[in-house]
This record gives C-alpha cells, structure tokens and sequence, in this order.
C-alpha cells in the first residue's frame, strides 16, 4: 500500500467514533491549491492586523494562526482536525497503543475512579491494585468532581515520576494510600479465555500496533486449552477503532483467502481502494504473515460476532465483512455509524491536519455512515433491558457529521431517540444514587454474551423486543 491507514478512536462522554484515517508520510502536505479567492483572504489577513494590533491584550501571532487552522478544519465535519505540537503526540501515542501511567483499565463510578483491571506487569499490578478498587484521591486533589479526561491526566506524567493514589477496598471495607512509579504502559487491546469446554471468548478492545500479534497469541492459548473449539465469540462492543491493518487481519483470519473486506473510495485516486483477506493488505513492510501461525479451523469455527453502539470504525469493517461474506451471526446493537475516512498529513514534524477523504464500504457496497452494521440479533445490555444504550451518542447525533446516502433530516425515529434520551437524563439528574454499572464483559452476569454462547451451542436465544432501527441507507455506487 502507498500510504499507511489507520483507525483511530476518539473518545467522549456517552459517544466512542473511530475514524479510518491515512498517513501521508511527507513532511507537509501536498500543495493542491488552485487560484486564491483573493478578496476573502485578503479579509482574513486584516482581521488578523486588528486582532494583533487592537486586541486589548498582546496574542500570540502562532496561535492566531493555529486558532484560524483549527476553526476552518472544525467546520468540516466531526473528525476532521488540526493537531497542534501536544495533540499531535496525542494521536500518536493513542495509534502506538502505549502511554506513560501507572497501568490500570478504569471507569467511573459514583464520581470516582474504578479500577476495572489492572494491566498485567504495570505499575499499578505491581503496587497490588485489585479490580473493583475505587481511587478517591490523586496526590492531593479530591478524585470527586473530577471529569474522566482529568482524572487520567493527573494519573500521567513523565516516566519515573511517582503519583500518591488513596484507595478505598469496598470488600475489605478500608481506605489506603499507594505510591506509584509512572512508566511506559503497552496496552493489552485483546483478552481470551475458554468459556466453558468448547466454547472461547476473545475480546478486541482496540486495533492498535499490536493487536494482530496478540490476537494470534490468545487464539494459539485457546487452541491449545481445547483443540476441539466448538464455537468461538468474538467480543468488539465497545471498541472505538485503531489500525486499519489489524482489522483487515483480523477479518482476513476467518475469512476465505482473497475476498474483499472493506474498500474505500473518494474524489482523488489515492482514495480509491480495495482491501482483501491477504497478507499484501496487513501485513508490514518487511514483516511475516502472523495469522500464518493459526490452525485451519479458524478458517471454519462457528462464530459469534458481539457489538454495540460504542462500535465504531476498525470494529464495524470487521463485523461488516463477516457479515456481508456470511461468516459469522452478529448479535447486540446497530454501531455507531462511523463511515468516513479520514488522511493525516503532517505540515511540520510537530503539526498535522486530519481532513475527511472519503468514506468506507462494506464488501456488498453498504455505506455504514450515520447508520452502523444492524445485527443480526438484536439483544439488550441486561436481561431486564437496556440500562445506557439510550444515552450513547451515535455518528447520526454529531453535529455536522456527513449525511448517509439515505438519510432523512427530519428522521421521526431520530427525534424519538432523542427525546428518550432526554428523559432518562432528567429521571437520573433526580436520583440520589446513580445507575447500577453493567457487568463486566467477559464474566458470567454478561447477560450478551451468555446469549451469543447460546447461539453457537443451539439453544433459545433472548432477542430484544424494543430495539429501533434507524434509518436505512441506499447502497452507493462506486
């Protein structure tokens, strides 16, 4: 391939969007411009003087100008993007799959942070953080208060740098403190374990450098724990993205050899691709074929396909290539609709502009864009029901994001979703207690999963009878 294509996902409160994004690898990017509109830029030019001259502080002359970018490229679309010096080191590290903290997979609950899993060789495992620990004080601020994205970034810092944690154990009923030494985290983006007897569950939580290596190493465990796999669920709810190699990967080891997995297409040649089950579509300049070391029957074990609406981008290719080639059942929720590419050209070594290029499709030609993969079965989060699928954001609830091909402005169905939304949102600002978490996907009380194991050993399925639908698409020519 002439340019490097990568996933990336973007996080924010209630929404997770992937964006498939290429790396043009010259120092700045490509001139194309055609003749100037030379009125409107001769404006921009002296709103910059009276801005520089008038304003009643000194600005900063760079910043004017990287505020201009940012705004311009803001317009566009949700996930086009003008990445300044810090922002460009962020993207990189979020492509790498490494960070420097102390090492735990967290979430939020009841304004703290939970420790959901610590990673494996980490900081954090090693001073002895357990699941289900709750952190309430970083060095000397209160974690209460705090927003996700704070709360990580008082936990980060420079490597060999120490952070004071306060921990409270609910089962021992005990706060203590714990200092730990910042250092370089791998994120271990996939998890597997043998269910039962016959039956595996693997988790993709975020394609990223080493997801592929990993994938192969987790399925080789199972494959040795049980030759005799009966059924195997691949689980990517949740997963917002990552390299667009390691989904291809991915879809490549249960797919038959050579068949289309996702293409591409825009209005410049380089935007126009198709992507097959080969080794000359994943793997790197130089490397080996990694899913070389699978045994054949991945090629042929029934497979299960779990997805929600924190599904995005890298996830749906995946899902959306097992499912036009009829490879696996997929079950759980419509995804997010994350349907456009995105290209990443640096304009200096420190600075980058991610601009929209084209967008994705199916094998069968489908547009997934401002609607998502719709699953095969439709299963709530609960055996009760859905507890949060309604306060997830979608791509359709971006603003300015790309319309579907199909997609209606005024979609009934939208504003009924919305106005769901704004209900539960009221009813949770007047409880005094927030919502009960989900289980931990992966354990017994995972009520998705324990439905996808009943689909692969043949027995009832519990479908969800109050799952919506949004908006169909017409397939696009290309």
């Amino acid at each position: 391939m002439s340019g490097k294509f990568k996933v990336v996902g973007l996080l924010a409160v209630g929404a997770v969007a992937g964006a498939l994004t290429t790396m043009q690898l010259q120092a700045t990017a490509r001139s194309t411009l055609g003749p100037l509109p030379l009125e409107e830029m001769q404006q921009l030019a002296t709103v910059f003087g009276i801005v520089k001259n008038d304003y009643v502080e000194p600005v900063d002359e760079k910043k004017l100008i990287g505020d201009a970018i940012a705004g311009m490229v803001a317009g566009l679309d949700p996930h086009s993007q003008y990445f300044d010096k810090k922002s460009f080191k962020e993207f990189r590290e979020s492509t790498g799959g490494k960070f420097v903290g102390i090492g735990i997979e967290m979430a939020m609950e009841d304004g703290l942070v939970k420790v959901v899993s610590p990673i494996e060789g980490s900081p954090a495992f090693r001073a002895g953080l357990r699941p289900n620990d709750l952190i309430t004080r970083i060095d000397d601020t209160a974690v209460k208060g705090l927003s996700v994205d704070q709360a990580v970034k008082r936990m980060r810092g420079e490597p060999n740098t120490k952070v004071r944690l306060t921990v409270f154990r609910k089962d021992e009923n005990r706060s203590f403190p714990v200092t730990i030494v910042r250092e370089e985290i791998r994120v271990q983006s996939v998890r597997a374990k043998l269910v039962e007897p016959g039956y595996g569950w693997l988790r993709v939580s975020q394609f990223q450098d080493r997801t592929v290596d990993d994938f192969v190493r987790k399925l080789e465990e199972l494959y040795k724990q049980d030759p005799n796999l009966k059924g195997l669920v691949l689980d990517l709810r949740n997963d917002p993205g990552g390299l667009l190699d390691g989904a291809i990967a991915i879809s490549a080891a249960f797919l038959p050899d050579d068949v289309v997995v996702v293409k591409t297409n825009g209005q410049v040649d380089e935007s126009k691709a198709t992507y097959r089950a080969t080794p000359e579509h994943y793997v790197r300049r130089g490397g080996l074929d990694p899913l070389r070391k699978l045994p054949a029957a991945i090629k042929s074990v029934p497979l299960v396909v779990l997805v929600n609406e924190g599904s995005a981008s890298a996830s749906e290719i995946v899902a959306g290539a097992l499912q036009d080639h009829k490879r696996a059942t997929i079950m759980g929720a419509q995804t997010f609709g994350k349907g456009s590419v995105q290209t990443v050209r640096p304009l200096t070594a420190e600075t980058a502009l991610k601009i929209t290029t084209a967008r994705y499709y199916t094998p069968s030609g489908r547009s997934i864009q401002a609607k998502g993969i719709v699953p095969d079965i439709w299963l709530d989060e609960t055996a009760e029901g859905n507890v949060y699928a309604a306060l997830r954001m979608r791509e359709a609830d971006l603003e300015k994001h790309l319309e579907g091909a199909d997609e209606k402005k005024d979609d009934p169905a939208a504003k009924e979703r919305e106005e769901a939304r704004r209900k539960l949102e009221e009813q949770l600002a007047k409880r005094n207690e927030p919502l009960k978490p989900l289980p931990t996907f992966g354990t017994p009380e995972d009520f998705p999963l324990q439905q996808a194991l009943n689909q692969l050993r043949g027995l009832p399925v519990i479908a969800s009878k109050s799952h919506q639908e949004r908006q169909a698409e017409a397939p696009v020519k290309q």
